[in-house]
Order: C-alpha cells, then sequence, then structure tokens
C-alpha cells in the first residue's frame, strides 16, 4: 500500500509541468488558457446573432403579408426597396460633392450622369420637402401617412412607386404636359407678328402652321429662326403672362409663380438642361443604354413609351445638333423646341 502510494505520487510528480510563465497556477497546477474566458469576437458574435434573429422575423413578417394582404405586402416591398434606393443614392451624390469639392469642379464641368444624378435628387428633394415640414407637429405622422397613400404621385418620389405605378405616373404627367403643347402653339402664333423682322414673322408663322398641321420641323429650320427668339417678343424674359404659363406645364414646372419669377424660373430650367446637353455630347449618346436614352428623351419632352433605343437616339442627336449651337441668349428657341420637336416624332 504504501510502495503504491509512492508510485502514484511520483506518477503525479512527472506528470506536473513546470513552472513557467502563464502556464502554471497555485500550488503548480496547470492553468487554463486565458483566450478561452477572452471577451475578444464576443460583440461579433452577439451582432450575427440579433440581425439573423431579426432576419427571420423579418421573413416571418414578409411571408405572413404576402399570404394574408398582398397589397400591403406589396406596398411593404416598395417602401423597403425604395429606403435602399434612396440611401444608395445618398451616398452618391456625397462621393459627387467630395470630389467636386476636392478637385474644385463646377457643376458644369462633371460629367453627363454626375450632373443628371444632381439634377434629379435636388427635384426630389425640393418635392417631398413639404411632407417632412407637415410631419414636424406631433402626431401629424399618421396624416402624413394617409395622404401618401392616397396621392403617392404628388408626395412620394420616385424610389417609392411600384413599377406600375411609374408606368402609369409618368403617361399621366405625358398627357398633362401634351396638354399645355397646343396652348405653346397658340401663343407663339399670336406673338410671331411683333416680331420686328419680316422675314422672321413669315417664318415663324409658316413653322407654326406646319406642326399644327402635323409635321415636324427640321432642325435647320429651327436654326434660321434663332434671332427671332433673342429678344422681344419671345425671349424668356419677354414672355406674355399665359404664354409664360403654358410653356411652364410643358416643361414640369409650377406656373403658379409670379410672371418675374416664372421666367427666371424658365430660364434657370432650360439652361440647365443646355449644360446637360453639352456634357452628353462629351459622353456620347452611344454610351447611354435604353433607359438612359429613354429618360433623356422623356426631359427634353418627347413620351418614349412607344419608341425603341435606336429611335430614341435618332431623336436626341437631331436635338443635340440643334441645342449644339444655341448660344444662352437663345434659350427661348431650347425651351420651345421641347414643344416643336416633340410634337410629331414620327413625321420629321
Amino acid at each position: 500500500m504504501a510502495l503504491s502510494g509512492l508510485r502514484c505520487r511520483g506518477l503525479v510528480w512527472r506528470l506536473r509541468p513546470g513552472p513557467g510563465p502563464g502556464l502554471s497556477g497555485p500550488r503548480g497546477l496547470p492553468r487554463a488558457p486565458l483566450c478561452c474566458f477572452s471577451s475578444r469576437g464576443g460583440p461579433g458574435a452577439l451582432a450575427a446573432a440579433v440581425t439573423a434573429a431579426a432576419k427571420r422575423v423579418t421573413g416571418a413578417y414578409e411571408r405572413f403579408l404576402r399570404r394574408r394582404f398582398p397589397r400591403v405586402y406589396v406596398l411593404h416591398q416598395t417602401f423597403t426597396s425604395g429606403i435602399q434606393a434612396l440611401v444608395l443614392e445618398v451616398k452618391e451624390i456625397r462621393k459627387i460633392r467630395q470630389k467636386m469639392s476636392q478637385q474644385r469642379l463646377s457643376v458644369q464641368q462633371l460629367p453627363y450622369r454626375d450632373m443628371e444624378r444632381l439634377r434629379q435628387f435636388r427635384r426630389d428633394l425640393l418635392k417631398v420637402l413639404p411632407v417632412l415640414v407637415l410631419a414636424i407637429p406631433p402626431f401629424a405622422n399618421f396624416l402624413v401617412i394617409v395622404l401618401m397613400y392616397f396621392f403617392p404621385r404628388q408626395l412620394l418620389i420616385r424610389h417609392f412607386w411600384t413599377p406600375q405605378q411609374r408606368r402609369q405616373f409618368l403617361e399621366l404627367e405625358d398627357s398633362v404636359r401634351r396638354g399645355a403643347y397646343a396652348a405653346v402653339l397658340a401663343n407663339l402664333a399670336l406673338a410671331a407678328p411683333a416680331l420686328p423682322d419680316p422675314r422672321l414673322r413669315e417664318q415663324l408663322r409658316e413653322l407654326c402652321q406646319q406642326v399644327q398641321g402635323g409635321a415636324q420641323p427640321r432642325v435647320s429650320q429651327l436654326r434660321t429662326l434663332r434671332g427671332g427668339f433673342s429678344g422681344r417678343p419671345l425671349a424668356l424674359e419677354t414672355l406674355r403672362a399665359p404664354h409664360a404659363r403654358a410653356l411652364s406645364r410643358a416643361l414640369f414646372l409650377t406656373p403658379l409663380l409670379p410672371l418675374p419669377l416664372l421666367r427666371r424660373r424658365l430660364r434657370s430650367h432650360v439652361l440647365e438642361l443646355r449644360e446637360l446637353d453639352r456634357a452628353l455630347l462629351r459622353l456620347g449618346l452611344e454610351q447611354l443604354d435604353g433607359d438612359e436614352l429613354r429618360a433623356a428623351c422623356y426631359l427634353r419632352g418627347l413620351n418614349p413609351a412607344r419608341l425603341e433605343p435606336p429611335e430614341c437616339r435618332a431623336w436626341l442627336e437631331r436635338w443635340l445638333r440643334l441645342s449644339g449651337q444655341l448660344a444662352a441668349s437663345e434659350a427661348s428657341l431650347l425651351a420651345h423646341s421641347t414643344v416643336l420637336l416633340a410634337l410629331n416624332p414620327g413625321r420629321a
């Protein structure tokens, strides 16, 4: 028995590790590795677990909506994807602004896509600003949600429209715009007799009759009239109130401003469009995909819903041949060309 006890103690002694830094604890017993009790990776694992749980809850909620309330599910999906698209766009706008600041660039020096993105974001911000102001008072959020549900075209921006709503709203806006084309042509014909040059008076009268008859004018024909749009009565700064309001509706601008502000808004919008055209010329139409071609046509007055990309590209080439040769003082001709070139696109 004593011998056995001595053998056991000798075995234990041989197995006991020697003293060393971090390897032995009290009474020489092995110390457990410190990494087992380290908190490193704990927050990451907790965040991953929370994220996974949130995804499971969201997935269950979406399946419930899709099964029981399919229309609400579509709205939920549209809102979620809209938020994601808006966040990405804000990041892109921030990058563009940072590049402008670092390289000391003006808006006119930006590439076409960056310039167009800034323009569209500013318009979206102006559209949603009244909704944000309306939501400031306490308990006003419920009213805003109701208004956004019943008036999505007026109060929501494009990120929160379903694909069906986008097509429907674009067609509706284009019908309103085309309803103003006749008024623009009528006011243009009324202003023709007041031109000081008899030759320009006759050419403008013939042009109005040609367009009203269903034809589309040639680019060279419009160039010959450029002198008549740089002074009274057709310069943007001198348009009569009915003429300015009809042209504003044709350009998707509010016609409710006072006349001096309305004229100024018309001029700034058309000069911005002229700068976009110059950036598009630098880029080249062959660089645009189908969606970009359609968006460019729509901005310039033409509804591309029933046009193929080659047709859009051909129309934009004619537009750029005119826009690229107009000075800032001839901005009124460019504004009226959104009607003159877009009214009968298939009859050039």
